[in-house]
């Protein structure tokens, strides 16, 4: 938390740069979102309850980094986060409790971030324990009627011992010493693991029961059976990743990740609802049909974005204080299509550019993870160098460029189908052909020729089926 808490807006606005280009109105909007949540945790008042959330509403087409700046901003804040598709709560079968299944997926997150952090906690302590098993194992220690006398650290190992408990504990730092240089890593060793207790349950009342009395139902079962042990041969570089797991989990207290977990979710969890335009009602069309159920689907949504409580099976979680994000392309429907009370959430709304050719070229070059980069690094695999010139990234991206205004705008994504197109005859012969340490250079004359095919065909593809 103090990690977060030193995070100043600009800095948060920074670190998304480094992923993402332009989109700064985007950027400011949800930096000052995050920023306003560590200021809240440090005011002292009771008013600190009182203060909400400004959910946030982007706007723009797609491939223009609505998602990415939403998942991006949660891996800064180190927050859970998750993403739903508003379109899978109009499906068939979709009732309202449903539309807490994306509260449920955030506390699964929460979860899983606070018992990387516990385990991160006890591993060492967690490592000395499997040692000691592993030892075990390999030299069963002496036992008799008396205490055993352990070897002190300054006594010489190749001195006589003078007992077999003596000669035992010897035998166990030369094996302990092999052991932590790996030297017997490669060596099979039987050890006792748990058998998994998990109890399938088939559909129980017509499947009226939800999902997390269905998960909590499980659990309980799984609970009441004897637990059970079965013997596994592994090798002992294996064993060692099967025993720390065992070891972690008795070191930590599962009751207080429970706790720390609901906590961080009510405090800091993201809900990212994508395609929030998909459950707009036109407001040209009358009543009936599909219109109906997404009015429904929206006002489901309501009560979980203005703050409930939600059943799972952690615990009861209040959503007052999580932060929703819901982005949408609005091509055929406004934000005004959707129902008052849900538009009165979401109050700060952000509409997305549309990328340029220049926005597209830095995006070639610029993030960690640039498209670019990322083929480099595949090539590199096989030992193999790839290079762009200048030339080459901007005709990259006048094409790219080009076909997202004759056929369809589909963003930053039209970047992948152009690099698939433009590399993957290398790929193909890479290392047959192409073998270890060749290189080769991406020039303008070679993307034109090679894209040249997608640029012709651009008109028929729309004919085809």
């Amino acid at each position: 938390m103090n990690q977060i808490e030193s995070l100043t807006p600009r800095q948060i606005v920074a670190e998304l740069d480094k992923y993402i280009i332009g989109q700064k109105e985007a950027k400011r909007n949800v930096a000052i979102a995050l920023r306003n949540r560590i200021r809240r945790m440090m005011v002292k008042s009771e008013i600190q309850k009182d203060i909400v959330p400004n959910n946030i509403l982007l706007i723009g087409s797609t491939g223009v980094g609505k998602t990415e700046i939403a998942r991006r901003l949660a891996k800064v804040a180190n927050a859970p986060f998750t993403k739903v598709e508003a379109s899978k709560f109009t499906e068939v079968g979709y009732v309202g409790r449903d539309v807490e299944s994306m509260v449920r997926d955030l506390v699964e997150q929460s979860v899983h971030l606070v018992r990387e952090i516990k385990n991160e906690a006890v591993k060492v302590k967690a490592a000395e324990a499997v040692e000691e098993v592993i030892l075990d194992i390999l030299i069963p220690p002496v036992k008799s009627a008396g205490f055993t006398r352990s070897v002190p650290a300054n006594t010489d190992l190749e001195s006589e011992p003078d007992s077999d408990a003596e000669l035992n504990e010897r035998t166990r730092e030369r094996f302990r010493e092999k052991l932590r240089n790996g030297e017997m890593d490669d060596r099979k060793i039987e050890i006792n693991v748990k058998a998994n207790n998990s109890v399938g349950i088939g559909m129980i009342g017509n499947g009226m029961i939800d999902d997390a009395s269905m998960a909590g139902l499980q659990d309980m079962i799984s609970g009441m059976m004897p637990k059970k042990t079965k013997k596994r041969k592994l090798s002992i570089a294996e064993a060692r990743k099967v025993l720390l797991e065992e070891e972690v989990s008795k070191l930590v207290d599962f009751d207080e990740v429970k706790e720390e977990a609901i906590k961080l979710a009510e405090n800091n969890g993201i809900i990212f609802i994508d395609e929030i335009d998909k459950i707009a009602t036109k407001s040209s069309k009358g009543g009936g049909g599909p219109d109906v159920s997404r009015e429904g689907v929206q006002r489901d949504l309501l009560p979980i974005v203005e703050g409930s409580a939600v059943n799972t099976k952690y615990g009861v979680v209040n959503t007052d204080h999580v932060l929703f994000i819901a982005a949408g392309a609005f091509h055929v429907s406004k934000p005004s299509d959707l129902i008052p009370e849900l538009q009165g959430r979401f109050p700060i709304r952000v509409e997305l550019q549309s990328l340029t050719q220049e926005d597209f070229s830095r995006i070639l070059r610029e993030p960690k993870n640039a498209l670019t980069k990322q083929y480099q690094a595949l090539f590199d695999a096989e030992q193999v160098s790839l290079e762009f010139n200048d030339e080459a990234i901007e005709e990259i991206s006048r094409i790219a460029f080009l076909i997202n205004q004759e056929v369809e705008n589909i963003g930053a994504r039209r970047l992948h189908t152009v690099m698939s197109h433009l590399l993957n005859d290398f790929l193909f012969e890479v290392p047959d052909v192409i073998e270890a340490n060749s290189k080769i250079m991406v020039t303008k004359e070679m993307v034109a020729d090679r894209l040249n095919t997608l640029v012709k065909n651009r008109d028929l593809s729309q004919y085809i089926l």
